[in-house]
């Protein structure tokens, strides 16, 4: 069974976080065990604001060090990839895709096979960046995103398989202006049908 790596907010042209991401994967490449045993999962808020692109170049260019030495890396947006954080634009919900899966043809939940394990990594901001709820830092998954995960359950492909599903907002917590709104709606789907689930937004310690 491969060892998951679980990475979030990096928040790459935030103060120093560029320079401790590039740490990182300095110290990720001299593990000891070969790059194939890893599966690194990035879980969103790779860069600090999408609006500068110079902090998009540089989040890739340290996750291709990462794939060069050999390990496979799954990424998801954050509200900081699609914008400041704050506030976000649609333009770069393919500009993310684009840059990040080399194809703006992807649908998610983006689902990845890898031997005994299905990942699938969901887009939590995307529903958000509508003209009346762009602001703030709130996350929505979306009626057509959870019945397309709601199906993807049911495959054959992944029931035989170790399941993990990986998002960006925490999705149980209701801070105000950060929570998940359809949070309930995600419960009923994957509750006792999956056995990790990763996330990030809140910065919190263990």
């Amino acid at each position: 069974m491969k060892k998951i790596i679980h990475l979030s907010d990096l928040h790459v042209g935030h103060e120093d976080c560029g320079e401790k991401f590039s740490a990182l994967v300095d110290n990720i490449t001299f593990l000891k065990q070969p790059a194939e045993h890893y599966i690194i999962v990035i879980t969103g808020d790779i860069v600090d604001n999408a609006n500068h692109t110079e902090q998009t170049e540089e989040a890739f260019n340290a996750i291709s060090r990462l794939k060069q030495n050999g390990y496979t890396v799954l990424v998801i947006p954050g509200n900081h990839d699609y914008g400041t954080g704050s506030m976000g634009s649609a333009q770069y919900v393919n500009i993310f895709k684009e840059k990040f899966y080399g194809t703006a043809d992807v649908t998610y939940p983006k689902l990845d096979i890898i031997g005994e394990i299905a990942f699938m990594g969901l887009d939590t901001t995307a529903e958000e960046l509508h003209w009346s709820d762009r602001f703030l830092s709130e996350g929505e998954l979306g009626e057509d995103q959870l019945l397309r995960l709601e199906q993807m359950l049911l495959d054959p492909e992944v029931i035989s398989r170790k399941r993990v599903v990986y998002l960006h907002h925490h999705p149980f917590d209701f801070n105000l202006g950060m929570q998940l709104r359809d949070s309930q709606r995600l419960k009923s789907i994957i509750e006792y049908k999956i056995d990790m689930l990763l996330f990030g937004h809140l910065h919190r310690n263990p």
